[in-house]
């Protein structure tokens, strides 16, 4: 286990930091970028987390909100579960290629295969998407489109530290994870908007809309 007792140390003050084998690096390092998009992506999902644990599982007359709490049961726990995978991930990518202790363990096909598993599932139960769906809506739904476009980005960088550092900069199974977060998150938005009986916003092209 890890054992913290001080967190400041000035050694960065001067606009470097030391990667997880000790090497200084700047902290603009695409490898340093890389890995502080996932802990950012890691934070947005702590707000999801705590805008799912906002929503009212109960009416105004007191009773029980099934849907409420059908959308809990479900996405919580899976939530809370790529948390710790995006933790996994951070953790390797703080290491140079190629220096990742052997003792460590590191996600694999199976974390990436479980999330399109998840995704098949949502998807049975949608309508086929007739346009483009706008990042908006209630405050949950909308925080967990951030945490979609900020899997994105993560996804971008892990392909700029591969430009700079070569093709076994990062593993391939942390992009095909990250591609597949991002379109589990866009999923799973549309299956809880679908249960919990909210609207999605869609793009409407410019030629259609109506101005007046």
């Amino acid at each position: 286990m890890v054992r913290i007792t001080k967190v400041h140390t000035g050694t960065g003050d001067t606009g470097e930091t030391s990667l997880a084998s000790g090497e200084r690096v700047s902290k603009n390092n695409p490898r340093v970028d890389f890995y502080g998009t996932i802990d950012e992506l890691n934070a947005v999902i702590g707000m999801v987390q705590a805008e799912l644990g906002r929503v009212n599982s109960f009416h105004e007359d007191g009773g029980a909100r099934a849907t409420v709490r059908t959308v809990k049961n479900s996405v919580a726990s899976k939530i809370a579960l790529v948390q710790q995978e995006l933790f996994d991930i951070g953790g390797e990518c703080a290491f140079q290629a190629g220096q990742v202790p052997e003792a460590m363990t590191v996600i694999g096909d199976e974390q990436a295969d479980r999330l399109c598993d998840d995704m098949d599932q949502w998807t049975e139960k949608l309508e086929p998407l007739e346009s483009f769906i706008l990042p908006t809506g209630s405050p949950l739904i909308a925080t967990m489109h951030l945490a979609r476009t900020v899997t994105r980005r993560a996804e971008r960088g892990a392909m700029e530290l591969r430009e700079s550092e070569g093709v076994d900069a990062i593993r391939d199974v942390i992009i095909a994870y990250l591609n597949r977060l991002s379109d589990w998150f866009f999923v799973m938005i549309r299956w809880v908007v679908m249960i919990l009986g909210e609207d999605e916003t869609l793009w409407v092209p410019l030629g259609k809309r109506n101005l007046a």
